[in-house]
């Protein structure tokens, strides 16, 4: 018998779909390919009890997911919203930030960026400092302590798909476990039906608010690439630089070295931020690079 689920846990080859009838299924592809993430709408058929095989992936609203030269790694589907968990300390990457943030432009997934640990005063005003950048451009920036008080992150939450990404150490598994304390243990149980405890944070799953929505919980992660992005894509993922598009006197430009580049005088002019420009740079020569890697150039 089909059915229709959301698929709430993704760890290799193995998925938990919960049906829409409330059922959980532990579930694998149809075939060799294994194209799903955590959050996709899928039919599935059952195949004993307590599991079954995904037949069809149902079309999503959006894709996250992170890439290099080599591979892709299918991060959440269906989010409408990222939050991007950073801290006071260890201190966190503001080109992370940027990354994640193009990725949730490109599909035209709402931002939240969240200052953990502000009860740990010694990084603070730095931490303050780095992310002005993306409040000016109008990120919001929501500032708490997991140990302390998750009220306000939660009232963000509502109604939303959330996806929680951050680099490893800046608490998001603190913030998932204070928002549902459930979730700790959710994570033993997967890993006893999995035999090994080396997915307990390598999986990503997604947890139902009582309040409506839901947040998908990732793993931590050091980088973000984005060559699945084209040269174009990016660039349309800076926001502040569309003002400006269109607008070089070569329809070519690179915003390099060429004369009468606009987004260059916008820069120089202060009406956009150098290293904001000066990112983009680097973000499309790292890109560049990798596809022709990937095709042996």
């Amino acid at each position: 018998m089909k059915t229709t689920g959301t698929l709430i846990a993704a760890f290799g080859r193995q998925y938990e779909v919960k049906t829409d009838d409330g059922e959980i299924l532990l579930c694998v592809p149809r075939g060799k390919k294994s194209v799903f993430a955590c959050g996709d709408r899928v039919q599935v058929a059952g195949t004993g009890p307590g599991q079954g095989v995904i037949d069809k992936l149902i079309e999503r609203t959006s894709l996250l997911y992170r890439s290099d030269a080599w591979r892709q790694k299918l991060i959440a589907a269906n989010a409408t919203q990222v939050v991007m968990v950073v801290a006071t300390e260890p201190s966190f990457s503001d080109e992370f930030v940027s990354r994640c943030v193009c990725a949730a432009e490109d599909q035209h997934v709402k931002v939240l960026i969240v200052l953990n640990k502000t009860d740990l005063p010694a990084g603070l005003a730095d931490a303050r400092a780095r992310l002005a950048t993306f409040a000016a451009l109008g990120y919001p920036v929501l500032e708490l302590s997991a140990l302390d008080d998750v009220e306000a992150l939660r009232a963000r939450l509502i109604g939303e798909t959330s996806l929680l990404v951050g680099q490893s150490g800046m608490g998001k598994s603190t913030l998932t476990n204070a928002l549902i304390p459930e979730a700790r243990a959710e994570t033993r149980e997967i890993s006893e039906v999995l035999d090994t405890g080396k997915h307990t944070t390598t999986f990503a799953r997604l947890y139902p608010l009582p309040e409506g929505g839901g947040i998908i919980d990732s793993p931590g992660m050091q980088t973000f690439g984005l060559v699945h992005l084209s040269s174009e894509a990016l660039e349309a993922s800076f926001p502040e630089f569309r003002p400006y598009s269109g607008q070089c006197r070569f329809r070519d430009c690179r915003h390099d070295t060429e004369p009468g580049c606009a987004l260059r005088e916008a820069a120089e002019a202060g009406k956009i931020n150098d290293h904001r420009l000066r990112q983009f740079l680097e973000f499309r020569a790292e890109c560049e690079s990798a596809r022709r890697q990937a095709q042996g150039w």
